[in-house]
């Protein structure tokens, strides 16, 4: 069957906004994309979809119908089916243009332009500004059949489309909805209903309103990756637990990261762990040889940590393992280099390698780690008094809040994947086949290791028992949720298992069946995921994610300034990923070092980007009046209610290096709405070099303004009341400033400096009787002062206006008042605020444990 060349197909909608005719693509009237070739169609969205048939929720369903015919479908012809086609869909310059293109395999950020030209590789959609017709349009590049499909740059302002099966065995001359296009006036609307519409069309996902949270989404936790990296024991990760629990604050959740599992390389004994491992991507190459935990936990002792004569740890240990792997890592880097350089005798860099190894294992030898010396296997004692079960339970019994603890695992078991012949699964070392679409994309040794070694995966039939072994032993042993890692390699290995598509549906079935078995369908954060194939295809079930990047404290490159530059790259990747990732997942934006130089910087993003708050410190090394700026004594944090997204002036902007644009960020808490402005100046992609570098001469002071109309009230409808209010009170958490504004009033002038940050409250002022204003602001200790309110009533409270506020924090409480007020009562006992002509209110509160930490406070004015 031909499919329709150049003719407009109507929906049974007769409102119509896309028209495909004479080489032009036109929304609303208006000539959007040139020079179309023939052999592409457009198709409107009720043609090709039935959403009736969808398993979506009726409301979805009738709302994609209501706004069925803002979109449609885009689809090529292609004279000889083949496993991959190229194709242009119509050109455009001259327009601005924001976009997410792949920088690596398992991580994608922001890019804009104007021109199809300007696009990157591996786009996975572009948001075209169209001011003539007051609106704006998405092009998503999606999935059809067996096939996945991203943008890429053309010449001459061309947009070309790149589809992809990933197996010889799979090929197609024909797509009739290999893209999806849609308008809206609203940028975030569109995002919203293009999303929306493709859930319907594909059924193969869910979005974020479709599913529930993982509890960790509004807790504080820890994260054991920088401070261990492989050397992850048990002594050292209770040792850390306790330090934030001597310190007055309660860790809700703790990750155990990658270092505790049974892992080995193809060349080690088949039957034992891979010995003294210590930095992130010596394990590229080791493979999962059975489920349960590695050694050093697998040894654990019940009780190892409890009485006189509990086992001591050594906080130093893993800085000193740490610092030598990285001086060997940096030698064999010197070799290498001698190498490629011509030098035929490096024997004195050989010989200071093997001596540097000599001093590993000797500081690897001896050291105690809390855990029996022999191995519980053979010696006859109980199971439960050993191994993770028993580490987790005696977690629990000294830290009575930790309600969670989570283990780290590949997506394919560990980076390598599972080591054939070693469990009972039908497992088999694959050849890796990197897609063509990633060769304009970041070099990465992580990847060179991986296609190096191959991936022992697990036949996709068996993918339920592969994740149930894994999981129910979990489980069992008092684990709650899993990070998913290392997701997006299953794109290199589908040659033999029907493609791409094919092989990741069975893979994220099994996982999603695993989870609701073992871990409540929540508990999981998925990571190195940030390719369209994983979205469409593997979040039925999976509800949270990591929107960006991992938090590098430096700059692996060797760039001494990454330091700082770096954190305003990661912030970038996380605000402009939400933008989709949000409609799908509930964003994650990762953990940071609460002692790092620019971990306030972080601090300030966390507390408003509306999801988990959780850092990586060493041992020792925490900023613990920092970390309380952001959570509660009970590991609880003021979150707001949803996810933080960029304003509507930063969507078309550069704020890593134009050296003109700060990253403003909109929010909302329960009463009142945030914005927080960013310096992210200083760094960005550079796609001949193909990698992130630093600007310096954007790494400077950049001003900006601010308003109360930035804030996209009307996407809450909880928040769109206060959208209308007629005059706001502001408050600049960093400048400790109060100010008075109308959404009709001049825009706030801001200067922030590089690396740094303000966050604006916004309240809407109440008038109380016929002379009080009033508006209450929160606590200004904690970064985001509006989270800490919990309620406000202002009924009368018998002849005179009265303000009732329930706070849940200890510390400064501030509200606006243009008088003072009569009476005020803490907690029913009389109290006595401090008010200033300038209108600042301020009351000391206490945290009070048996209320959790929830103070009453009544004014009467």
């Amino acid at each position: 069957m031909s499919p329709p060349n150049n003719n407009l197909l109507r929906s049974d909608n007769s409102e119509k906004c896309f028209e495909l005719r004479d080489g032009k693509l036109s929304v609303n009237g208006f000539p959007l994309l040139h020079d179309v070739p023939s052999n592409v169609s457009f198709t409107p969205f009720s043609s090709v979809c039935n959403a009736l048939e969808s398993d979506a929720p009726l409301p979805l369903v009738h709302r994609v119908q209501a706004l069925a015919h803002r979109g449609g479908f885009l689809g090529f012809t292609n004279g000889d089916p083949a496993d991959s086609l190229l194709n242009s869909l119509g050109r455009f310059t001259d327009r601005n243009f924001l976009s997410i293109f792949r920088f690596k395999t398992w991580w994608s950020t922001q890019w804009v332009g104007t021109s199809g030209s300007d696009l990157q590789m591996e786009t996975q959609w572009v948001v075209l500004d169209v001011p003539e017709i007051k609106s704006y349009v998405m092009i998503i590049p999606i999935i059809e059949a067996g096939f996945r499909s991203a943008l890429r740059p053309g010449k001459d302002g061309h947009v070309l489309i790149f589809a992809e099966s990933g197996s010889s065995g799979v090929k197609s001359c024909f797509f009739n909805s290999i893209a999806y296009v849609h308008v809206s006036e609203n940028p975030f609307n569109l995002m919203k209903e293009a999303f929306s519409a493709v859930r319907v069309h594909l059924n193969t996902f869910k979005l974020l309103e479709e599913k529930s949270l993982p509890s960790v989404v509004d807790k504080f936790g820890w994260c054991t990756w920088d401070a261990f990296y492989l050397t992850v024991e048990p002594a050292g990760v209770w040792q850390g637990v306790k330090e934030f629990a001597d310190a007055g604050v309660d860790l809700r959740f703790l990750i155990i990261d990658d270092g505790w599992q049974s892992v080995n390389n193809d060349t080690d004994d088949p039957n034992r762990d891979a010995k003294n491992l210590v930095l992130g991507g010596e394990q590229t190459t080791a493979r999962l040889y059975r489920f349960e935990e590695g050694e050093k936990f697998r040894n654990y002792k019940g009780g190892s940590f409890f009485g006189p004569n509990a086992s001591s740890f050594d906080p130093r240990k893993p800085k000193m393992l740490i610092t030598k792997a990285f001086e060997i890592e940096h030698a064999v880097k010197a070799r290498d280099k001698a190498f490629q350089s011509g030098a035929t005798d490096v024997s004195e860099i050989e010989a200071k390698i093997s001596k540097l190894k000599q001093e590993l294992d000797d500081m690897f030898k001896g050291e105690g780690s809390g855990v029996s010396n022999g191995n519980h296997e053979t010696c006859g004692c109980n199971g439960d008094d050993y191994g993770m079960k028993a580490f987790t339970k005696d977690l629990r019994t000294q830290f009575k809040r930790l309600d969670d603890i989570w283990v780290w695992h590949a997506l394919c078991g560990a980076w390598g994947g599972v080591r054939p012949g070693a469990t009972h699964l039908d497992c088999k070392v694959v050849p890796c086949n990197v897609s063509p679409g990633l060769d304009g994309t970041m070099p990465d040794l992580a990847v060179d290791k991986i296609v190096e070694g191959g991936i022992g995966l697990v036949h996709p039939s068996q993918a339920d028992d592969f994740y149930d072994s894994m999981h129910s032993h979990l489980a069992k042993s008092g684990i709650t949720g899993v990070k998913v890692d290392v997701i997006q390699t299953i794109e290199y290995v589908s040659e033999e298992y029907g493609g791409r598509v094919n092989l990741a549906k069975a893979y994220y079935d099994g996982l999603s069946k695993s989870l609701s078995k073992n871990f409540k369908g929540t508990g999981i954060i998925s990571s190195m995921q940030h390719c369209n194939d994983f979205f469409f295809l593997g979040t039925k079930q999976i509800s949270m994610g990591r929107v960006g990047d991992d938090f590098w404290f430096q700059d692996p490159n060797g760039d001494p300034n990454g330091v700082f530059w770096l954190q305003g790259v990661h912030m970038i990747h996380c605000a402009y990923n939400s933008l989709w990732m949000g409609e799908i997942i509930q964003p994650d934006w990762d953990m940071f070092q609460s002692d790092h130089v620019c971990a306030k910087y972080h601090a300030g993003s966390r507390a408003i980007c509306g999801g988990p708050v959780y850092i990586s410190d060493s041992l020792g090394g925490h900023d613990f009046d920092l970390i309380k700026k952001l959570v509660y004594p009970d590991g609880t944090i003021p979150k707001c209610r949803r996810f933080a997204l960029p304003t509507r002036d930063c969507l078309f902007a550069n704020p890593l290096f134009d050296n003109k644009s700060l990253l403003k960020l909109w929010n909302f808490n329960k009463y009142g709405g945030v914005i927080g402005a960013f310096n992210c100046q200083g760094a960005g992609w550079d796609g001949n070099l193909r990698r992130i570098i630093g600007y310096p001469q954007c790494y400077k002071p950049v001003s900006s303004s601010v308003n109360v109309t930035d804030i996209e009230w009307d996407q809450c409808k909880e928040a769109a009341a206060m959208g209308e209010a007629e005059e706001y009170v502001v408050y600049l958490d960093q400048a400790e400033t109060l100010l008075l504004v109308t959404p009709k009033s001049d825009p706030i002038q801001v200067t922030i400096q590089p690396s740094s940050f303000e966050i604006f409250s916004f309240v809407p002022l109440k008038y109380l009787g016929p002379t009080a204003k009033f508006a209450p602001i929160g606590l200004t200790n904690m970064f985001n002062s509006g989270g800490t309110i919990q309620e406000v009533d202002y009924n009368e409270a018998g002849a005179a206006p009265a303000a009732r506020i329930k706070i849940k924090g200890g510390g400064n409480f501030l509200a606006y008042s243009n008088v003072a007020p009569k009476t005020c009562y803490v907690n029913g006992a009389e109290a006595a605020p401090v008010w200033s002509t300038d209108g600042k209110l301020k009351l000391d509160l206490p945290w009070i444990e048996e209320a959790n930490g929830i103070s009453d406070v009544k004014f009467i004015f």
